[in-house]
Order: C-alpha cells, then sequence, then structure tokens
C-alpha cells in the first residue's frame, strides 16, 4: 500500500509543477501582447522623409537649330546661328573680320572638315537697314495707290536674309515705294483702248466702271475722250482701279 501511495505523491507533484509552468507562459505572454498592442496603439514620434524629385534634364531643341545645316562650314552658317564679337566703329563700305563662335546645340567644320566652336568671319562694314535691296525681305501693302503723283510710300517691316551678316538689328522698318500688282496687263489695256475705248471696254476692264459707263454713253465723248484715253493709258498714267501696278 505504502508503494502505491509513493507514485501517486509524484505524479501530484509533477502536475502542480506542470500547471505553475503554465501558468507562467499564460503571464508572460499577457504581458507581451499587452506591450504589443500598446506599442500598436501608441507608435512614439514618427519620422518624415520628404522626397526630393529629380530635376528633369531639358531635352528642348532650341528654334534656332532649325535653320542651321548640320556640319557645314562655320563660315557659312545663318546669323542666327552665331554670335559675333561686333565693332560699331569700322569704316563704311571696308572689309572686316570679327570673332564668332556656334551657339550651343549647334555643330560646324573648318576647311578642314574638323568640329570648330570659334572661328573668323568677313564680311562688309555697314547696317542692316543699309543692305541693298536684294539682302531683305519687306512686308507688302495692298492698300496703296501705286499710280498716284506724287508716288506713295507705305511703312514696311523689313528682315534680312538667313545668310547674309550685318551690324545691327536684323528687323527694321523701312518706307518703300507702292508696287504691288493686281494683275492688270498694261498690254491689255492699250488693245481695249485702241479697238473698242469708244464704247468704255478699257475702263471697265481696269475697273472703272463710272467711267466706262460715260463713255459707253457718249459714244466715247465722240471720239475725243477716247484718244485721250489711248494717250493716258499708253504713258501708263491711267491705271488699274486698285491703285496696283500694270504686269
Amino acid at each position: 500500500m505504502a508503494g502505491g501511495v509513493r507514485p501517486l505523491r509524484g505524479l501530484r507533484a509533477l502536475c502542480r509543477v506542470l500547471l505553475f509552468l503554465s501558468e507562467f507562459c499564460i503571464l508572460s505572454g499577457g504581458e507581451q501582447s499587452q506591450a504589443l498592442a500598446q506599442s500598436i496603439k501608441d507608435p512614439g514620434p514618427t519620422r518624415t522623409f520628404t522626397v526630393v524629385p529629380r530635376a528633369a534634364e531639358s531635352t528642348e531643341i532650341p528654334p534656332y537649330v532649325m535653320k542651321c545645316p548640320s556640319n557645314g562650314l562655320c563660315s557659312r552658317l545663318p546669323a542666327d546661328c552665331i554670335d559675333c564679337t561686333t565693332n560699331f566703329s569700322c569704316v563704311y563700305g571696308k572689309p572686316v573680320t570679327f570673332d564668332c563662335a556656334v551657339k550651343p546645340s549647334v555643330t560646324c567644320v573648318d576647311q578642314d572638315f574638323k568640329s570648330q566652336k570659334n572661328f573668323i568671319i568677313n564680311m562688309t562694314c555697314r547696317f542692316c537697314w543699309q543692305l541693298p535691296e536684294t539682302d531683305y525681305e519687306c512686308t507688302n501693302s495692298t492698300s496703296c495707290m501705286t499710280v498716284s503723283c506724287p508716288r506713295q510710300r507705305y511703312p514696311a517691316n523689313c528682315t534680312v536674309r538667313d545668310h547674309v551678316h550685318c551690324l545691327g538689328n536684323r528687323t527694321f522698318p523701312k518706307m518703300l515705294y507702292c508696287n504691288w500688282t493686281g494683275g492688270y496687263k498694261w498690254s491689255t489695256a492699250l488693245a481695249l483702248s485702241i479697238t473698242l475705248g469708244g464704247f468704255g471696254a478699257d475702263r471697265f476692264y481696269l475697273g472703272q466702271w463710272r467711267e466706262g459707263l460715260g463713255k459707253l454713253f457718249s459714244f466715247g465723248g465722240l471720239g475725243i475722250w477716247t484718244l485721250i484715253d489711248v494717250l493716258l493709258i499708253g504713258v501708263g498714267y491711267v491705271g488699274p482701279a486698285d491703285g496696283s501696278l500694270y504686269i
């Protein structure tokens, strides 16, 4: 009987130890879960990081590059493709040399086909507005009278051609004579004046319908008006009604 009681006591002691260990694990686990829950509720001071965007590299092509031939001679580049150190104290009409450099994104070569950035350009010392008329283009006006006395002028804006080099502004105002045409032929007007002038055909052709009606109903002013118109159209004094020139 005593031998059966001892194993039973040992089993009870073992059960108590296991029960104690299980309670201890439960308590320690609860404290950890509470600490974890507390850390979730109160995460503490947070750190903020500012992401600085990287500057985008400019890939835009300057507008003047479209006028600049690639790998051409530097001395033949248009004026919009180069920057030159000019000297306004040069003698007008005399040859002069200036130091020039190509603008960014422009490539050119020298006489030996070697890449070049700085070069010398030869030109004549004169301002852009002093160039001959063949070296610049101007705006046209269709609102002025070309056939008038004195001859009329109109204000125009002129721009120097790309491959012409000069001093000063490449765009300038200038007063020009009215020289536009509406498509009327001098030979046609003269032929009508000689053949059908008595019926006012010449005046109708030139757009002067009032004078044409006057000649038609007066039979060319009994021939006198017809002869006068032949002379006036022949010398170019009578022109189109819109004020344009003959072609």
